[in-house]
């Protein structure tokens, strides 16, 4: 078993790394979308896990790229700034499963073998906030606008640093 760890936290990276490892696989990191894109070609790994927010391309852009040059491999999504709307989209490129940091070694490797099993959500006690519905709709909006700040900004009306700040956060919990 070969695993591709795609991470810009090299000390993250380094842990998981020495976890997989304990558990048989054979590891590579990858700091980047683009050498990312190079070690998997070279690699072939079995198993991908892959952080979205990356500087330069998002890890949701090269997820296509990574399932194309590995089609064998498994991809789990491991990200610390979670939405509705980047689980849809990395789960129709074809993540096996999305998770959002902190996640353990073992809720990392159960999420490499699909997805849980399909139960009745539970519903929730407190309604979401109105904090974390912004937080999902500026995710969505920004999708919709292939990730472009901009583009995005222009589209909820609001001035782009202010955006930038927002993204830049991580999203507010329920």
């Amino acid at each position: 078993m070969k695993i591709l760890l795609v991470d810009d936290d090299q000390q993250f990276s380094a842990i998981m790394a020495r976890g997989f490892e304990r558990r048989g696989f054979e590891t590579r990191c990858a700091a980047s979308a683009d050498e990312a894109i190079t070690q998997c070609a070279d690699f072939q790994p079995t198993h991908i896990l892959l952080d979205l927010n990356m500087p330069g391309k998002s890890g949701l852009v090269v997820l296509p790229q990574l399932l194309a040059s590995a089609p064998a491999a498994k991809l789990v999504v491991l990200t610390g700034y979670s939405s509705i709307a980047t689980a849809v989209a990395a789960t129709q490129a074809g993540a096996t499963h999305y998770l959002c940091k902190p996640a353990g070694m073992d809720d990392v490797i159960k999420a490499f073998d699909g997805p849980a099993e399909a139960q009745p959500p539970a519903i929730p006690a407190d309604p979401i906030s109105v904090e974390r519905l912004e937080w999902e709709h500026i995710q969505k909006v920004l999708r919709d606008n292939d990730n472009n700040v901009s583009a995005t900004a222009r589209a909820l009306g609001m001035h782009r640093r202010t955006l930038q700040r927002k993204l830049q956060k991580r999203p507010v919990q329920h």
